[in-house]
């Protein structure tokens, strides 16, 4: 109040003079003030005012005086006091424009002498008024009525009534009835110019600490405050027709209506209900529908697990008998495991009744791991976004729907809400709705958070926060109409947190008396929201007590029908639950059909030309002199029809794109690249934001290209690729790590979408992750992308190998969930990335990128490994004088990766050439089988070694040691009590025979548990080879699977499945470090004793 006095004090100075004359608008006395229209071509003069004595010559001194006068009416003379208080001067025009919201003291006529300024009383008593109605702005969330239990307050100060707010304001009953003129800055008045105090308070208190908590004072634009506060302090806008109550009311029947019939069909199952919060299904449907009439055409949604199936079942309307089929528990009829009924997507185009406008809705299939799925759903927003050509957002949105416990304890909200604002991410505003139960699983809110509200990490991006209490649903839908007009005008993101609570435990047969006693006391005793509303609208005669009950009727026998419907059904279907379709992209295509990766070499040289060019016909494009020779570099390669790293990368997105394939790559520093070797983006060292991207420009016609540096997130900006990827087979996403070591942090992606997405919710992604990986002395973090852990969620199974045939590549491929690599050729990084266009389906790449060999000299390409009829190569063999003289190589050295390089130069070094052939394992995994048992049989005298530069216990060693034993003759390291089965012992052939007996019948038809424990004592068996003496007991060692017939096992050996032959085949030994705790060592000469021990190891005869 001080600072504001002194202010006013400051506008009796001549240039604010205009100004203050506002504030007298607001005094008790306004009824005396003519309108300002009229008043302010009104001037009151005396007698003194005929008297033109203010000449020319005078002017200046009678400005002068006034002036003084204005600043302190005792330094000047009493009668220029008197002269000036009688109103009689006028001061020379100003030209400045008059300030919004103000007019001169002139305006205004008293109907007699006017004062030259008004009373310190006044002044404070207008200014105490509009700092109370910004205090309601600011505070009146903190004493909103938001708790339907009315137990749990934000822990603010001064919460606990709404005196606090005005309390340290000098005003008493007496003022209650004073007229005050309203700012521009609220719109409770209405049309009306001013209010006594006593309505204002009355209308502040209504608008902000009812029903209704807003929080958007925090926003730094003007523009967007004053657009909030119209939509909430405009009397009326709570005003509410009888059809659309009535709408409400069904609305609210059917979300009842289900979890009721759900909890008397399935009592005993979980089913992650939404009683206490069932308001939010009309809430999403209010937002849909508000959404639509503004112009949305789809809309995908994210949420957890509470509330899943009503919103399947009433808002994207999935018929409820594919949602009842999902408890009876039966087989699938497709590939895959499935997953649990509240983890599942599904995808609806249908009518919206309420606009009668096709509408598009598609829920993310989520794990449980909270609040993962947000990133997901931004990513395919975005996708979707892109592939309309909606640049605005005005026909795609996001919903993400959070619990209250998650929103504000999972860190990667806060990672994808910075995401919100990107240009290359952005959604143009995401709507997020809060469950509110205020509790998690059984914590309090007072123990999982420490901010007031769980919604408060969304005040860092700006987003307005609505809070509402969910036992009143006009003001619910209120909310959701302002949520989704605030997103079509702002496109920016917003908050609506419901507040509720839990009628039942985290589960449906979880009890909440453990932990919450006094909390589910009163939920025990509190009507539901559905009955609280039907109450009040029965009591003001908007319905009656019968249709209430007529539509719940209905909508029960609705249920009844589909759940007669669900009986009738003997399989599920996971294609019934798919969240992205890709309409058309399987269809009318060889599954086991590969397009060819090779492009001519014309398109190799035009590609290479442009991408070493600096911008064409600009000159005055000034571009850095260092990346004037990388240019310069990169022409002589394409000059001499050789390729590095960075020049294959850009062919294979070149020739993608010139193909019509869309390729998108994002992460941190991409652009530039990590290691600077990418430069993409050329910047103009002159002009800001000025910059030249040569992929962009290949070809007139070609696909879009996009490269975006990214936030330095991990999880939510690989999540938000993956969820680029899932909307169109027909583009090249990729993700590249900063570090590979640094996707870990993006663990919870990696594990529950990218692994196991297709096998979970039958959704395949072609997403190519690059994680920088290497040994090179950089210490524990910077030199592994930890490729062990891809190796061992891959699927394909260790003592399995395939039957060979010319399709045992492709094959291995449609069967695997992802496939891993580590490219040591710039052609095949070429290959590689176009091969995932060119299959038939699917997978996502872990490919493991080189960090050294980006400039490393021998690792380039000529065009030819790229050309036509080239291809990639799974292994590449020694081409070497080993490899032309197989029968004298003594030891053959299988590597992965730039140890390669350092193993052929100590080969060098040594003059070992002829006698240590080095075979290099490009794909990992699936693991190439047949190609390793072709080099092993080719070099059939020499010593077999696996040498990695990773520790013993990490690297691909684990992955690849009982997949070479299987190559080279080994069975199962299983005993033979699993199962058993007869084999004829020839020395040509070894065929199964074609009938068990019927002891071993009984064994195979019983369960796999059964099968563990059973009595068979037996350790031996006879083989083609003698008699041999399994390694395991029967009793600890078990195989979860059947007897697979086409087994590949050398002719001549018989054996029973499941137990491994001892001393057969051949053995690979390993070469590299032992086991270690750390991924690599920090210090740089540690790092080369190792190194040296293992190039020693590995290449010594």
């Amino acid at each position: 109040m001080h600072r504001a006095h002194t202010a006013f004090s400051l506008a009796l100075s001549p240039m604010a003079h205009k100004n203050f004359a506002t504030w007298l608008l607001n005094s008790s006395s306004s009824q005396k003030l003519i309108k300002a229209s009229a008043a302010s071509a009104v001037r009151t003069y005396n007698s003194a005012a005929a008297e033109p004595f203010a000449n020319g010559s005078t002017a200046s001194y009678v400005e002068e005086m006034y002036n003084a006068w204005l600043r302190d009416p005792s330094s000047v003379h009493t009668s220029w006091d008197a002269y000036f208080r009688s109103n009689s001067y006028v001061s020379p025009p100003n030209l400045a424009p008059v300030q919004a919201n103000t007019l001169p003291l002139t305006a205004f006529n008293f109907g007699g002498a006017v004062s030259a300024a008004p009373d310190s009383k006044t002044i404070d008593d207008h200014l105490a008024v509009q700092a109370i109605i910004r205090s309601y702005q600011i505070r009146g969330h903190n004493i909103a009525h938001l708790d339907p239990l009315e137990i749990n307050t934000p822990d603010l100060p001064g919460n606990s009534s709404t005196k606090t707010i005005y309390a340290n304001f000098s005003f008493g009953e007496q003022d209650m009835e004073r007229q005050f003129k309203l700012p521009s800055t609220t719109f409770i008045g209405g049309d009306e110019a001013s209010l006594p105090l006593k309505e204002i308070l009355n209308r502040l208190e209504n608008v902000y600490c009812n029903k209704i908590g807003v929080e958007f004072m925090f926003i730094n634009s003007l523009e967007q405050c004053n657009w909030i506060r119209k939509r909430f302090e405009t009397p009326g806008v709570l005003s509410f027709s009888p059809e659309e109550k009535r709408l409400i009311l069904a609305r609210l029947t059917r979300a009842t209506g289900f979890e009721a019939f759900l909890a008397k069909k399935y009592s005993s199952e979980k089913r992650f209900g939404l009683e206490g919060c069932e308001i939010m299904i009309p809430a999403l449907k209010e937002i849909i529908d508000v959404s639509t009439e503004l112009g949305v055409e789809s809309v995908i949604m994210g949420m957890p697990h509470r509330g899943r199936l009503n919103t399947l079942a009433n808002v994207c309307r999935k018929p409820l008998n594919q949602i009842f089929t999902q408890f009876a528990g039966l087989e699938a009829a497709d590939d895959g495991s499935g997953d649990v009924k509240y983890h599942l997507g599904t995808y609806i185009e249908r009518l919206n009744r309420v606009t009668n406008k096709n509408i598009r809705l598609a829920v993310v299939a989520n794990p449980s791991h909270l609040e993962a799925v947000d990133p997901v759903v931004q990513g395919k927003t975005r996708a979707e976004q892109f592939y309309r050509g909606d640049q605005e957002g005005k026909k795609v949105m996001s919903i993400l729907i959070h619990g209250d416990a998650a929103f504000c304890g999972q860190g990667v909200v806060y990672e994808t809400m910075h995401l919100s604002d990107l240009p290359d991410y952005t959604t143009h505003g995401t709507i997020h709705v809060v469950a509110n139960n205020q509790i998690g699983f059984t914590t309090d809110p007072r123990f999982s958070r420490s901010s007031p509200y769980c919604t408060d990490v969304a005040r860092v991006v700006n987003a307005p926060i609505f809070h509402v209490n969910a036992d009143d649903p006009e003001a619910v839908m209120h909310v959701c109409k302002v949520a989704a007009e605030w997103r079509a005008t702002f496109h920016k993101d917003c908050v609506i947190d419901l507040v509720g609570y839990r009628r039942n435990g985290h589960n449906e047969i979880d009890e909440p008396m453990f932990t919450q006693p006094l909390m589910y006391q009163k939920i025990r005793k509190h009507k539901n929201c559905l009955d609280l509303y039907a109450d009040k609208l029965i009591a003001e005669g908007t319905v009656t007590a019968e249709e209430v009950k007529s539509v719940a009727a209905k909508y029960e026998n609705i249920c009844e029908e589909a759940f007669a419907l669900a009986k009738t059904e003997t399989h599920v279907k996971y294609k019934d639950w798919l969240d992205s379709p890709w309409s058309g992209f399987f269809e009318g295509k060889d599954p086991l059909k590969v397009a060819p990766t090779g492009v001519k070499e014309e398109t190799l040289i035009h590609i290479g030309n442009r991408f070493s060019s600096p911008p064409p016909n600009a000159a005055e494009f000034v571009i850095h002199k260092g990346l004037m020779r990388v240019l310069a570099a990169r022409k002589a390669m394409v000059d001499e029809k050789v390729a590095d790293w960075a020049l294959g990368e850009a062919m294979a997105f070149g020739s993608l794109l010139k193909e019509g394939i869309h390729v998108r790559l994002s992460g941190q520093d991409v652009e530039r690249g990590t290691f600077s070797h990418r430069h993409h983006v050329l910047h103009h060292q002159l002009v800001d934001k000025a910059t030249y991207n040569s992929l962009q420009h290949m070809y007139p016609d070609q696909a879009p290209y996009s490269v975006s540096n990214s936030s330095l997130s991990e999880y939510a900006v690989l999540g938000f690729e993956h969820g680029y990827s899932m909307t169109n087979p027909n583009a090249l996403v990729l993700w590249e790590a900063q570090f590979g070591d640094f996707c870990n942090t993006a663990q919870a992606i990696i594990d529950q979408f990218i692994s196991s997405g297709q096998s979970k919710w039958v959704r395949q992604s072609g997403l190519v992750m690059l994680l920088p990986h290497g040994m090179e002395g950089m210490g524990p973090e910077h030199s592994s992308c930890r490729v062990e852990r891809f190796l061992q969620m891959s699927s394909d199974d260790p003592d399995y190998f395939p039957p060979e045939s010319d399709e045992f590549a492709i094959r291995q491929l449609h069967d695997i969930n992802w496939i891993v690599a580590n490219c040591t050729t710039p052609a095949n990084l070429f290959h590689i990335l176009r091969r995932q266009i060119a299959l038939p389906f699917r997978k996502p790449l872990i490919l493991c990128t080189p960090k050294s060999l980006l400039r490393h000299p021998e690792a380039k390409s000529p065009f030819s490994d790229m050309s036509e009829g080239s291809e990639f190569q799974r292994i590449i063999p020694d081409r070497g004088p080993a490899g032309d003289n197989a029968s004298n190589v003594k030891k053959v050295v299988f590597c992965t990766g730039r140890v390669y390089y350092d193993l052929t130069k100590t080969r060098a070094e040594k003059q070992l050439e002829k006698d240590i052939a080095i075979v290099r394992v490009e794909q990992v995994s699936p693991f190439p089988f047949d190609l390793i048992k072709e080099q092993a049989n080719l070099y059939k005298n020499a010593e077999l070694v696996w040498a990695q530069e990773e520790h013993k216990n990490q690297g691909c060693w684990t992955y690849v040691q009982p997949r070479f034993l299987t190559a080279l003759n080994h069975s199962r390291d299983i005993s033979q009590s699993d199962e058993q089965s007869t084999f004829s012992n020839t020395t040509n052939t070894n065929q199964e025979s074609d009938t068990d007996s019927d002891s071993n019948s009984d064994k195979k038809s019983k369960p796999w548990l059964s099968r563990m424990f059973a009595s068979d004592k037996t350790d031996t068996v006879t083989t083609g080879s003698g008699t041999v003496t399994g390694e395991f007991n029967a009793a600890k060692h078990f195989d979860l699977k059947n007897v697979r017939h086409d087994f590949n096992r050398p002719a001549g050996i018989a054996a029973a499945p499941g137990v491994r032959i001892a001393k057969t085949g051949r053995k690979i030994s390993y070469a590299g470090r032992a086991c270690g705790a750390s991924t690599a060592t920090g210090s740089k000469a540690q790092h080369i004793r190792e190194l040296n021990a293992l190039l020693n190891d590995a290449i010594s005869t």
